[in-house]
Order: structure tokens, then sequence, then C-alpha cells
């Protein structure tokens, strides 16, 4: 971006700062410029696991070929799809997300919001929402949209609300120091799978999932009990060709 872009886009944006009524981190740029550096850093470990998991939900699905990741951000997963093999695009509400994502992502990219989302019943073969769905006061309503939009299903990756970490980080927002979650909605396997029973009522699916974000010292590092810092959970939709 040069600096006209730069000067341009800094007009565009300097007065966003709220999504559905509230303040989000992901319209900050103090937090969202650094945003990569996140995942090269202490979240390198967690990471290589979260991607492990999630490999291992979606390759189960022979159909899938091609996915739309919602929430994308600055395409730090969006970019490992494709390395698994799966055509992705992404889509994000945040500027100053897919500003970043840009710049790192040699795809397709759409400012939009995922209640809404701008595409044809079916362009894709699933939908993505990767450590994005915990921010959206309509739940129900986006997993009807995707599945509008994903001929095959949903994959989630999620934080997930049975871990330890869930009392430091409420800690943390206590002392105004980890603005990452006040907003957040934390979900296990089980209340998830709850919101997509509602959401697909009468559907023909198969609903898997594993967690991760275990301790290193932990014997194993997936498993499929509800503990853990992360998990993956898949909807396959099964009454469509």
């Amino acid at each position: 971006m040069n600096e006209l872009q730069k000067q341009k886009f800094d007009l565009v944006t300097k007065n966003l700062q709220k999504w559905q009524g509230r303040d989000e981190w992901f319209f900050n740029r103090e937090h969202t410029d650094t945003y990569e550096l996140y995942y090269e850093g202490p979240y390198k470990r967690a990471e290589v696991w979260q991607k492990k998991i999630l490999a291992s939900l979606i390759k189960k699905d022979e159909r899938v070929q091609t996915l739309l990741e919602f929430g994308c951000g600055t395409t730090r997963f969006t970019r490992w799809w494709h390395e698994i093999g799966i055509e992705a695009s992404g889509g994000d509400i945040s500027p100053f997300m897919l500003g970043q994502g840009a710049h790192l992502f040699d795809g397709d990219l759409v400012l939009a919001d995922s209640h809404h989302m701008p595409f044809k019943d079916h362009t894709f073969d699933v939908l993505a929402f990767i450590a994005t769905f915990e921010y959206y006061k309509d739940p129900v309503a986006v997993i009807r949209e995707a599945v509008r939009v994903g001929k095959y299903g949903i994959i989630f990756g999620m934080m997930n609300r049975n871990t330890t970490k869930l009392i430091r980080r409420r800690v943390q927002q206590a002392f105004g120091k980890n603005p990452f979650y006040v907003t957040a909605n934390f979900y296990t396997p089980h209340t998830l799978t709850k919101v997509i029973d509602e959401a697909l009522k009468g559907g023909d699916y198969t609903i898997t999932w594993k967690t991760t974000g275990l301790p290193k010292w932990f014997p194993v590092q997936q498993w499929n009990m509800t503990y853990g810092d992360f998990f993956g959970l898949h909807v396959q939709l099964n009454d469509v060709e």
C-alpha cells in the first residue's frame, strides 16, 4: 500500500470502531496490525495442533474442494487451507484485518457481514469459521446463511469454554489487560451442537468434533473429550449430492 492509498484508507476507516453496536478489538489498528505476530510467537505450538484437528475433520468429507472462510482476518488459516489441497477464499467484516490479509494472501477476499453473505446458494463446498463464531450476536442466522452458501456443510474452530484458561482470560479482562475476548461468547462442543440443531432443525447432517489445546506434558494432544483450550467441529450435510 503506497502512501496515497494509506491516506485514503485511514480517511475511510478512521471512524470505524463498532460492529453489531459494540466496540470490537478487530476494529482497532493497534490490535489488527500485530495479529500475525501473535501466531508467530507464543501461539505457535497451539496453532500446529489446531490445524491438525481441523485437517483430520474436513478431510473425512471427500466432496470438499472449495471453501469460504468467514471471519478470515489476516488470512492466517485461509492460506493454510490451500496447503492441504482446498481452494479457499475469505470474507471478513473488518477492513483492518482484510487490509493485512490482502498483502499476505493471493486469493479472493470480500468485505462483508457473515449474517448476510454476498454469494449465491451453494457457491462453495463448505464454510469455515475459525476463532470468529464466538463474536456473532445471532449465531442461528449465521449458521443458516452458511449452509445456504456452503453446499456440504460447515467447519468450526473455536476457543473452548471448558478450559482453565477461561478463568485467566476473565481476570485479565477485569484488569483491562485482555481486550480480545470481552465480547466473545465461548462455546463447548455440546453447546455449539445445540445451536446447530436449532438452526438446522429437520435437516440430515452429521456432527463430529475433536479437542486440543491440552498442556504440553499431557500424554495426548487431541481427543474426543470436551476439555481443552480449542475444539474443531465439522457439520457434514448428508442430504445433498
